[in-house]
Order: structure tokens, then C-alpha cells, then sequence
């Protein structure tokens, strides 16, 4: 019998251990899977009540969500080539530059970025030297793409069944409780996880709208030369922008303001730069400051201070890498509702069964 469980010990420890070393392997995109799976989870929830099936369900979610970030990434991408094009055109130094590069040599230029324009470049033998550094550089370009697309497919499914089945890993995590403990803990942490990473996901969709909408007014009453660029996708980056810690928006809208005011500068207009500097004050009061002041303590979890979640945006890409950026607040909920539902009941310290705080803490923060 002893031998026969040790067998079986011995199984469950191997199969652990490669269970892990998977996910250790694939850290990034399960960490993006959970954290993207507490963002969206109120709003599959909320689909319930129109009767919409579980599977259906999580198919809308990740639709709704994720359909427009790869359109977001891809409109970005092709503003960006865009613009590198007309600024490799309008500047004879960086061409001359340019065609030294060896793969660019004996290109008679940039090809039009239309259906049209890419056929005839093809045909006229203008896309050879791109389809030849492409050639040499096959297997790093394979080797990224696959990585991508392995990563991206990872986080879909994974955040599809945990939306899906979600709740059974709860109950089996909670069958090997000894008492209310385990469980009250489990139940604090799944709560706050949701509260304040749905938050931080309805933050970015408010402060997006309310970019998009000033970048928009903006450009209606001043005169074009003094025109934001791009204000819908300047907007929406805005929006995500709003997460990263300390600089925050700005490093979106004061390169923007840059921007407006470059052709400003060129063209020695020197007066329309007081729309510029209104361009900041708006950007300023109404995108960055008054939604910050309005919209975060409403956002925000019940345990997680702010000031510790702004700590944890800062070290988690520092300690992890970029996928830190979606570790560290997981981490930081998970420690801080230990610390003050799980805790306090393991020293013997008296808790109020009602909201899993010690007593004294409960009439503190009454008082």
C-alpha cells in the first residue's frame, strides 16, 4: 500500500513538474490570459443576462475586445509605415541615406501602398531587393512570427476556458480547505482581482473616449495647421497610455503637441503656437488630470492602495519583463488580501466574519 502510494506521489510530483516548467515556459502569455481574464470577466457575466450561451459568451468577449486591439495594432502599423514613407520622400539626406543600405540598392523608390501600386512595383521587378532581404532574413522573421502567433493563440484559449470554466478551478482549489480560511481568502483574492483589473480596463475605455472627443473638438474650432494628427488613434493610445505608471498619457499627447507644432514652426507662423499651448491645457485638465481625480477611486479595488499598485506598474516590467506590467498588480492583490483576510486568522487574531478584517481594523477604518 505504501509502496503504491509513493508510485503515485511520484507520478503527481513529475506531473507538476512539467505542468510548471510549460507554464514557466509560456509565462507571458498565461500571465496576459489571467489578467485579461479578470479584466473582461463582469462584462461576459453581464451577457448572461441576455440569455446568450457560455460559449457564445466568451466568443463575444474576446471579440468585442480583442478584435479591436489587433485593429488598433494593424491601423498603427500602417500610420507608421505610412508616415516613415513620406518622411523618407521629403528628405533627400535620409534617401541618399537609404539607398546605401545594400538591400535598398537600385530601388527607384518607395512603392505606393495600394493594391495597384504593389502589383506594378511587383511587376516591374521594384520589390526584388525587398523580397530578397526578406529571403536572408527568412529565419528570424519565421522564428518572431511563430512566436507571435503561438503566444497570441495561447492567450485566447486560455482566456476563453477560464472565462468559460473558471469556477470550477475555484472549487477544486477549495476542496482542500481545513476550514472558512482558505475559502474566505480564495473569494477576497478572486473579487479583488476583478475589481481592480476590470478597472483599470473600464479606465482605459473612459479616458480614451474622452481623448478622442477633445483631440476631435480641438481640431474643429482651431485652424488646420494647428490640427493634432491622427486625433481617433491618438485618442485610443491615450486611453492605454493611462496605465503606465508616472508619465502616464503624457508621453502620448506632448509628443503630439510636438507634432502640431513642427509645421507651425516650418512654416514661421510663430502666433498659432498659443493654439499648441491650448492644445496641452485641455490635454492636461480634461484628458489627464480631471478623469485621474473622478474615475480612479471609483475604479479601484477595495483592498489595493493606489500608491502600491503605481509601485507595482513601476518594478513588475523592471523584476519580469514586459509581462511584469500584468504580474506584479496580480501579485500585489494576491499578497495584500492575504495579508488582510488570510493572515491575521493564522496568528489568532480576532476577525469580524462579516468583511474578513480583524475587529480593530474594522472599527478604525469605521471611525
Amino acid at each position: 500500500m505504501d509502496e503504491n502510494k509513493a508510485v503515485v506521489t511520484a507520478f503527481g510530483i513529475a506531473v507538476g513538474a512539467a505542468t510548471a516548467y510549460v507554464i514557466y515556459r509560456f509565462i507571458a502569455a498565461f500571465t496576459v490570459a489571467v489578467f485579461l481574464y479578470y479584466s473582461t470577466r463582469r462584462f461576459y457575466k453581464y451577457l448572461e443576462r441576455l440569455r446568450i450561451p457560455a460559449r457564445t459568451r466568451a466568443v463575444l468577449t474576446l471579440s468585442l475586445l480583442g478584435v479591436p486591439l489587433l485593429f488598433l495594432l494593424s491601423y498603427t502599423l500602417v500610420l507608421m509605415v505610412l508616415e516613415v514613407r513620406r518622411f523618407v520622400q521629403e528628405n533627400p539626406f535620409v534617401l541618399s541615406t537609404v539607398e546605401d543600405t545594400p538591400w535598398f540598392q537600385n530601388t527607384e523608390g518607395l512603392p505606393e501602398l495600394t493594391i495597384d501600386g504593389l502589383i506594378h512595383a511587383y511587376q516591374s521587378g521594384q520589390m526584388d531587393p525587398f523580397i530578397q532581404f526578406a529571403l536572408d532574413q527568412a529565419g528570424f522573421i519565421t522564428e518572431i512570427l511563430s512566436s507571435f502567433v503561438l503566444n497570441l493563440f495561447i492567450i485566447f484559449v486560455v482566456t476563453y476556458y477560464l472565462l468559460i470554466e473558471g469556477w470550477k478551478i475555484r472549487e477544486w482549489l477549495l476542496q482542500f480547505e481545513d476550514g472558512a480560511t482558505a475559502r474566505d481568502f480564495f473569494e477576497a483574492a478572486d473579487d479583488e482581482l476583478e475589481a481592480v483589473l476590470y478597472g483599470n480596463l473600464l479606465n482605459v475605455i473612459a479616458i480614451s473616449i474622452i481623448a478622442v472627443v477633445s483631440y476631435l473638438g480641438y481640431n474643429a474650432v482651431v485652424p488646420s495647421i494647428a490640427h493634432v494628427p491622427y486625433p481617433v488613434l491618438a485618442g485610443v493610445l491615450t486611453g492605454i497610455a493611462s496605465l503606465i505608471p508616472v508619465v502616464g498619457m503624457k508621453i502620448i499627447y506632448v509628443p503630439l503637441a510636438a507634432a502640431a507644432g513642427a509645421p507651425i514652426v516650418l512654416n514661421n507662423e510663430l502666433s498659432m503656437l498659443v493654439y499648441i499651448g491650448g492644445f496641452l491645457v485641455v490635454a492636461v485638465i480634461i484628458v489627464d488630470t480631471i478623469p485621474d481625480l473622478l474615475l480612479r477611486p471609483f475604479l479601484s479595488g477595495n483592498r489595493t492602495h493606489v500608491g502600491l499598485l503605481l509601485l507595482a506598474y513601476i518594478f513588475g516590467p523592471i523584476i519580469f519583463g514586459f509581462y511584469g506590467l500584468f504580474l506584479a498588480p496580480i501579485i500585489l492583490v494576491l499578497a495584500l488580501t492575504f495579508a488582510d483576510v488570510a493572515l491575521p486568522r493564522m496568528l489568532g487574531a480576532d476577525v469580524d466574519s462579516e468583511d474578513g478584517l480583524p475587529a480593530d481594523q474594522r472599527r478604525l477604518d469605521e471611525f
